[in-house]
């Protein structure tokens, strides 16, 4: 029925892989195995839709865990990179296996593990990037500044999710709560986002992670700053 709609009304989609009860980055191989057969039967199952992207969370809530775990922060980093950038990059390698879609079709999120690591998978399997603004503006993915972040996602970025909230600064806090707020609640410098993104050539979706209602005031706030961004 949405394949119907998609052409009847000349829609496109993107497919969001489930992130609540998996796992892809664990440790624990049985764990691990059923979050990618999770991934892979939504893949399948959505084949219809023709999506323009599948967004995923390459690691899961154990892993963000141990991000903010109080640890010196050498181990930190050794067991992010050891266990859980392992982890994920097996179940990445495996889920491009299993259906055979192509990397850039597969574009991992900057959520709350270190944006560094993040990148890295998707420079080494050749994977796309998903940008999504609120999660980098209130310290998810580190001490990474938004437009930092964006010209190194850029040779694959392939989706953004675009919200607000408050900058955390360079330290690697974290606003837990603070991220989803509608265009103009925060400190995400909107303008000056769709200048970069219209001056790259930027033409993949954008997505509101909002309700309808703070999405429809987001949309506002860009006909204020940027009316040309609505009707390009």
């Amino acid at each position: 029925r949405l394949a119907a709609l998609k052409a009847a009304r000349g829609l496109s989609y993107t497919v969001h892989l489930p992130l609540w009860s998996v796992e892809p980055s664990t440790p624990l191989t049985p764990v691990r195995q059923g979050s990618l057969r999770a991934l892979i039967e939504c893949i399948e199952a959505t084949r219809p839709l023709d999506p323009e992207v599948y967004v995923l969370h390459a690691t899961g809530a154990l892993a963000a865990e141990f991000y903010r775990m109080r640890l010196p922060e050498l181990a930190r980093a050794l067991i992010l990179r050891h266990y859980f950038q392992g982890g994920a990059r097996e179940s990445l390698k495996a889920l491009l296996a299993e259906t055979g879609i192509p990397g850039r079709w597969l574009a991992i999120e900057t959520i709350e593990f270190p944006f560094d690591m993040t990148l890295e998978l998707a420079e080494e399997l050749d994977l796309s990037i998903c940008l999504d603004t609120g999660h980098v503006v209130v310290g998810f993915s580190g001490p990474v500044e938004l437009f930092e972040a964006l010209e190194r996602c850029l040779p694959r970025l392939a989706e953004i999710h675009l919200h607000d909230g408050p900058w955390q600064g360079p330290e690697q806090r974290i606003g837990y709560g603070l991220d989803h707020q509608p265009l103009g609640r925060g400190d995400l410098d909107v303008g000056r986002l769709l200048d970069r993104l219209a001056e790259a050539g930027f033409d993949g979706p954008i997505i509101f992670e909002l309700t309808v209602e703070e999405a429809l005031a987001s949309l506002e706030v860009i006909r204020q700053l940027r009316p040309q961004a609505l009707t390009a």
